[in-house]
């Protein structure tokens, strides 16, 4: 299957090497270009898009403005058959990209990321999974958590009331951004029976992926940087 894949950037040099080492690719394809969110909108009305490399800050509409508006519905439930959007970023622009991940991006890249990392990621997203490494989760979110505003109104028994006892152990150890193998070995399951677990999760709360779980954890204020 080829994955159509659509790029973000204000910089033309930029766009122009990413798509160089994303054409060289037999399964991978250069559906569209922008040169900011506000163009990226017009050009997904006629493009078909499977995955998008966003950058973050860009004229007129920034990456997290559009990530939001393509992602999620005007209610921010996830919006159905959109693209999956990888945010490009830099080590200084990191609390930007976790706020694409709050708007509904999948993950996010550093722009300096290896060519065969990148084209891993691409692949990774468009089989609905997150690419944001768990060791890079914990790292993020103990830096950036402050810019969350966490929820005064929901506790957290109510984010995990559709849950079974076992799913909320299951959910609590992925807030804090342990992999699979590493909540298998915590709970003494095999890494079938947790990837399970978390694929009901993210169905009963109605999450695209275990980033999205971790940032509704922090936002109804079930873990807290540093745990």
């Amino acid at each position: 299957m080829t994955i159509r894949v659509m790029l973000v950037d204000d910089q033309e040099l930029l766009r122009t090497g990413f798509r160089m080492v994303l054409q060289s690719q037999g399964d991978i394809e250069i559906a569209a270009e922008a040169g900011d969110g506000q163009e990226a909108l017009a050009v997904l009305e006629r493009a078909e898009v499977d995955v998008i490399l966003m950058d973050v800050r860009m004229p007129r509409l920034d990456g997290v403005q559009a990530t939001r508006r393509i992602c999620l519905t005007e209610d921010g439930l996830p919006r159905e058959g959109a693209p999956h959007v990888l945010i490009l970023t830099t080590f200084d622009l990191d609390e930007y990209a976790f706020a694409a991940l709050k708007a509904g991006a999948s993950g996010f890249l550093l722009k300096d990321v290896p060519p065969t990392e990148l084209v891993a990621a691409i692949r990774a997203v468009h089989g609905g999974d997150a690419v944001v490494a768990p060791t890079t989760t914990r790292r993020m979110i103990d830096r950036f958590a402050q810019v969350l505003p966490t929820s005064r109104e929901t506790p957290g028994a109510a984010t995990l009331a559709p849950l079974t006892e076992r799913e909320r152990e299951v959910f609590l150890l992925v807030a804090q951004g342990l992999s699979n193998g590493e909540i298998a070995a915590r709970l003494t399951l095999s890494e079938a029976t947790v990837k399970t677990h978390v694929g009901r999760i993210l169905a009963k709360l109605g999450l695209r992926d275990r980033v999205q779980a971790v940032v509704l954890a922090y936002e109804a204020g079930l873990v807290r940087a540093g745990e």
